[in-house]
Parts: C-alpha cells; structure tokens; sequence
C-alpha cells in the first residue's frame, strides 16, 4: 500500500475516478458497439502486466546476444534489457500514461524513505507478494562447461567466438547487421563478428581483447560459458582468471604464412598452454584457424606441419595426445568445420569432428559435489541494494535461503537468490558459474580472490605454506631461487605477492624422491619443496583436498617461472 501510494504521490495532476454509466463498453477489433452483444459475451481480458520477476519470461536465444558477450556479466542490466522487451515494443508503439484512477489526500500518504523504498523494491523482486513468485527456475540436467579461447594475438579467439554464438542462435540479424555497420565504419570489416565478444571501445578500436568475455551457448547435449582470454603477453594476468574458471580449453593456432611461427616461436602460444595445464584444464582442443587464408587455402600439408610442431610440446606439457587433445581445422570466419562438416571440395583430406561436435563428445567433467562449499570469487556489484557476488562453484553446492561465509573474514551472509548464466536458480551444482545475491556484508569487505563457503567447515585462510614448484624460467637478473626470493603467486581468482622463507629439498619429478641434502638454491628447470609466505593471508586448500584451490603460478613482471601445488598450510614444517 505505502508502495502504491508512493506512486500516486508521483503524479500530483491525477484525477478523481468518475463513473460514466453512458459510456460505450469496449469492442475488440474498432466493431461497431451499435450492434446488439452477444448473450454471452466473453470476458475482455486486461493487457498483460509484467510478471513478479522478469526472468518468469522466456528469453529468446536472438535477444541474449549483448548480455551473453559481456565482458562483465551483469544481472541488473539482464534484468532491464528483459523489461524493455516484455513491456515496450518501440517508441512510436508505447501506450501514453493513463490518469490515475485514484484519488489520495495528503493525509493518507506515509512518509517513506528513499532507502525504505529500495528495500521493499527488492523483497518484492526477491520473494514476490505471494511468497516465491520470483524465483522461476530452470533446473537443467545437462552439463554445464567452461571453455576458455587462448592462442597468441591475433589468432581470431574473438572470431571464432563470435561465429559460436552466432551459428548457436545467440545473436539476431539486426544485432549482426549493426557490427557490420560499425566495423565498415571503422575499416575493419573483417573484425564484425569479433565485436560480438568484444564489447568495450578500446577493444573495438585496436582489435584486441582486453577482458576475458562471456558468452553463453547451448546444445543439445551440454551447455558452455565461453571464456575469450587477451593473448596479449601484457594481460597474461587476466588470461589467468580465465584459466582458472575453465574446464576445457581451445588453443587458437592460425595457419596464416608467418602468424604461427610468430606465436610458437617467442609468442604466447606455448605460454598459455603450460598456464591452462597447470590451472588444471584437462581437455585441450587445437583448433588450426585461418585454413581459407589464401596463402594456405586448406592445404594438408600446412596442417600437418603445424600439428607435427606442437605435438611434441604438448607431449613436454603432459597433455596424454590420444586421451586429452584432439586437433581439428577450421575458418573462424566462414564458419567451415565449426557446426557444419567442412566442404569436401575445399578440403577433401579431412574427415574428423566439427568443433561442436569435438567439444560435445569431450567426456564429462569429474565434479565433487559431496565436499563443504566452495566458490571462488571473481567479482562483485551492488545493484538496488543487493549485493550480487560472482564466481563457479569448485565444490559442494549453494542453495537459496542458505547460510555461507565470505572468507577471510568469516563473515555470515544469507542467501536471497541465486542465478547462472540464463536463469534464476533454487540450488547450484558444482561446475556453474553462479551469481550469488547475498544480505549481511558489504561491498567493500568482499574482493576478488575471497571466497565463498560453507559455514559449517570453512576454507582455511593462511599466509604461510608448504609447496611442491617446478622451475620454468627465471629471470635473467634472478637466475637462482634462493630463501628471499619474491615473485606474485597467482591461485584461483587471488593475486598475492610472496617470498620464499626457506627450500626443504630439490625433487626427482621421474622418482618422486628427494635429495638428502638441502639445498642453498635451484635453477631453472629444477622441482624443489618449499615454504612460501604470502603478504597477506590466502583462502587455499591443499592439493590434496580440492586441487582448484590448491595450485598456483608464480609470475615475475611479464614472466612465468613456476608453478606447483600446496602440501600443507600453515607454519613451516621440518625437514622430512
């Protein structure tokens, strides 16, 4: 009532209601209302009325084109692009307000505050006047995977985004016809279906991916988040989240004269796949782009040339070829082998999987659904009130109306609604990218690299740990790890600077076994047991327990010189 007032309040010209028994009753259709009715006339039905929650609508895959390539997914603004669509079809087709049929003196109306209005705005977006009106569901049985594009700059990971989205019905043609428009007007025809996932200017202008973009598309047996990673050596950082979220990976190679070599000799080819294998991505896809550039022009030879290189990394990398990776070509620009089998007239040697059908037939992700809460987070917003934390569920499951603990910090929030990529959600499985809507903390007590967990059995939180790194390259002014040694550790979505307390012992990775002589330093190439001490304390876990909270990167300036997994947490262990 107090909303409904405040409304009134909002239009001080309303009129008092005056019932006119002469007036003519409504006949659908402009008839005559001259002609006798019927004797039983039927009900004139009331326009349709937006619904408790815009999400109780079904979204057309067409119309989920901008929120999909976001580059930070936003629930308010898919919110608000779906109240555009329910309830405005154009400018020249909207109704013009109708006067109030009510009449409210002063007296009536009770003072409110702008706070005390959003609040009830969100209860009532929330839980609906009828108890969980809002809360439509839609429990999917398939799988649900994240797959992050990597490949060096200028492969066409942005293309070939873009092209998915397109061939999977997620952008309509007059979204299409308006990056066409833009891309003509920026001299970059070429760049139009890149703009998909590419959203900001500054992207669209140097033709590079700077965010890691989502995207969200569907098939009939799985359905797959699109993480776009930067290739840029600068944003190697960022590229990191991305890896850290994804569950299958597709290496972005072009064929083009020159682009690969540049890409896998000194580029960031072969660093980006050390990072994903390292974050944990088990199943590699190496999709050979550019294959209609005409200085290749699906030449077999050009594709096994490039393939007979990158084997025997792969192999260094300790990716199983038969088991883990499959190689496919393709033209992320015309689209052929992407959904559709490539013309046996443009290539006639090649009858393996399209790239869909290659990520389809990927086997299922093993999950652990069974252990305590944990969501890893990613970022955070506030809209209207409610803060809205994102982030993919590594372990357990969340459910609405749950109590959980932001951590560090133990932090006690509720749970007011829970959303994936397409839909409001009741519960979420391990494996979905969730954003989770919480009451009980504030925004600025929650950052990237916390996370989120079950209340009853926290993730522990420390700055000293043991670990197990290999060695990748050091740098040249640092060529020895020695105790001091200080880098930027990089685990799940956290980034944290750290230093090396003390070396336990240099590994035989072959054997397992450790030298008996502790060491004073090691070199690259070598696997040493160490303790690290962060500057400030880390939600982890051991390798042992939830491998996605417990492997790590060490990064110096533009380098990666290491990776490795935590033994054990807390203070420094003796020598074993």
């Amino acid at each position: 009532v107090r909303l409904l007032a405040r409304v009134v309040e909002m239009n001080p010209n309303s009129k008092e209601f005056v019932f006119n028994p002469s007036a003519r009753s409504f006949v659908p259709g402009g008839a005559s209302t001259s002609a006798p009715a019927p004797a039983a006339p039927a009900p004139v039905q009331p326009a349709a009325a937006p619904p408790a929650s815009w999400d109780e609508e079904e979204v057309k895959p067409s119309s989920s084109s901008s929120s999909s390539s976001s580059s930070s997914p936003s629930p308010s603004s898919s919110s608000s692009s779906s109240a555009s669509r329910n309830s405005f079809r154009g400018d020249d087709q909207q109704q013009k307000p109708t006067e109030s049929v009510f009449k409210v003196e002063e007296d009536d109306l009770e003072e409110i505050s702008e706070e005390e209005l959003k609040q009830e705005m969100d209860k009532m977006r929330m839980d609906g006047e009828n108890g969980d009106v809002a809360l439509a569901t839609m429990e999917d049985p398939r799988e649900h995977v994240n797959v992050v594009f990597i490949g060096h700059v200028d492969s066409g990971k942005s293309t070939i985004s873009g092209q998915i989205m397109l061939l999977t019905g997620q952008v309509d043609k007059r979204t299409l016809e308006k990056y066409e428009k833009e891309a003509k007007e920026k001299n970059r025809e070429s760049w139009f279906l890149a703009y998909i996932m590419d959203t900001n200017e500054e992207e669209r202008a140097k033709g590079k991916t700077v965010e890691v973009g989502r995207a969200h598309f569907e098939t009939d047996t799985k359905r797959y988040t699109i993480l776009d990673a930067p290739g840029h050596k600068s944003l190697v950082p960022r590229m990191l989240v991305g890896a850290a979220q994804a569950d299958v990976a597709i290496l972005v190679i072009s064929a083009k004269r020159g682009e690969f070599e540049s890409g896998f000799q000194g580029g960031q080819t072969i660093e980006h796949v050390q990072l994903v294998k390292t974050t944990g991505v088990k199943y590699l896809i190496v999709l050979v782009n550019k294959m209609d550039e005409p200085s290749v022009n699906w030449s077999k030879e050009r594709y096994d040339d490039i393939v007979s290189q990158l084997t025997p990394f792969l192999k260094k990398t300790r990716y199983n070829i038969a088991k883990e990776v499959i190689f496919l070509p393709a033209s992320g620009y015309t689209a052929a082998n992407m959904r559709e089998p490539v013309s046996k007239q443009l290539c006639p040697w090649y009858d393996g999987p399209t790239l869909l059908s290659a990520l389809d037939n990927i086997p299922t992700i093993e999950r652990k659904a069974q252990g305590p809460l944990r969501i890893p987070i990613t970022g955070a917003y506030k809209d209207r009130g409610v803060l809205t934390i994102m982030g993919k569920v590594e372990c357990g499951t969340v459910a609405v109306g749950q109590t959980i603990v932001v951590m560090p910090g133990n932090a006690k929030v509720e749970v007011v609604s829970l959303a994936n990529d397409t839909h409001n959600l009741r519960k979420a499985q391990p494996g979905e990218n969730v954003m989770v809507s919480v009451k009980g903390v504030e925004e600025e007590n929650v950052s990237a690299g916390f996370v989120l967990c079950d209340s009853a059995s926290p993730c522990p939180v420390a700055s000293e740990f043991e670990v197990l790194m290999v060695l990748m390259d050091l740098p040249k002014e640092k060529s020895l790890l020695t105790a001091g040694f200080e880098a930027m550790l990089h685990l799940h979505a956290a980034s944290e600077e750290m230093q090396v307390l003390e070396l336990f012992a240099d590994v035989d990775l072959a054997t397992q076994k450790e030298n008996k002589r502790r060491p004073m330093f090691v070199k690259s190439g070598a696997a040493v047991r160490c303790q690290l001490q962060t500057a400030r304390p880390l939600c982890l876990e051991t390798f042992k327990d939830l491998q996605q909270m417990g492997r790590f990167t060490l990064r110096d300036g533009p380098l990666t010189i290491a990776f490795g997994k935590v033994l054990s947490i807390g203070e420094k262990k003796k020598r074993r």
